[in-house]
């Protein structure tokens, strides 16, 4: 039996439901009527799981970056509170958005003493860090030797949307 068009088209795109479908009717006319009804319910079954992935594929596309962006930047802002220590604040304690997340000295220091960071690198557009290592220190704490973060820098543990929406964000704050 010559191969269907569909199956020819394979190697050049993804066949037409439309030429699948006159493939699967004509094999299914040629079977008993208790092979016919095993083959319905494969028919359905393999439509369904293409139906599936379909919808899969759709739900698996990356957000639009302005609301990966945003999502990132409520994160940063709102959540984990970057900017208490990577960023310099004015005469009044204002954050000086003109250094927005560019590095500080912190200034307070442990009771005991203790491994202390003395200042908060600038972490506006991550740089030092690849995409991949940004989140993996968001997601374990840890940063690409396998240690944590000198003190007061908290080990975060954020999910992996949530830590690529932050390294988007950091990312975009290229100066």
């Amino acid at each position: 039996m010559p191969r269907p068009q569909w199956l020819r088209r394979a190697a050049a795109g993804a066949p037409k439901s439309s030429e699948i479908h006159p493939f699967l009717s004509f094999r299914l006319s040629r079977l008993s009527q208790t092979a016919k009804s095993a083959a319905v319910k494969w028919h359905v079954v393999i439509l369904w799981l293409a139906a599936a992935s379909f919808v899969a594929a759709a739900e698996t596309n990356a957000p639009p970056a302005a609301a990966q962006i945003e999502r990132g930047r409520y994160l940063v802002e709102c959540v984990s509170l970057c900017g208490e220590c990577h960023s310099p604040r004015d005469d009044q304690g204002r954050f000086d958005r003109a250094h927005w997340l560019e590095g500080e000295l912190i200034h307070f220091k442990p009771d005991e003493p203790m491994p202390f960071a003395a200042i908060a690198p600038p972490i506006a557009g991550l740089p030092g860090y690849t995409d991949a290592a940004a989140v993996k220190f968001l997601e374990t704490g840890t940063n690409a030797a396998g240690k944590p973060a000198m003190m007061p820098m908290p080990q975060f543990r954020f999910n992996p949307e949530d830590a690529q929406a932050i390294v988007a964000y950091l990312r975009s704050l290229k100066h």
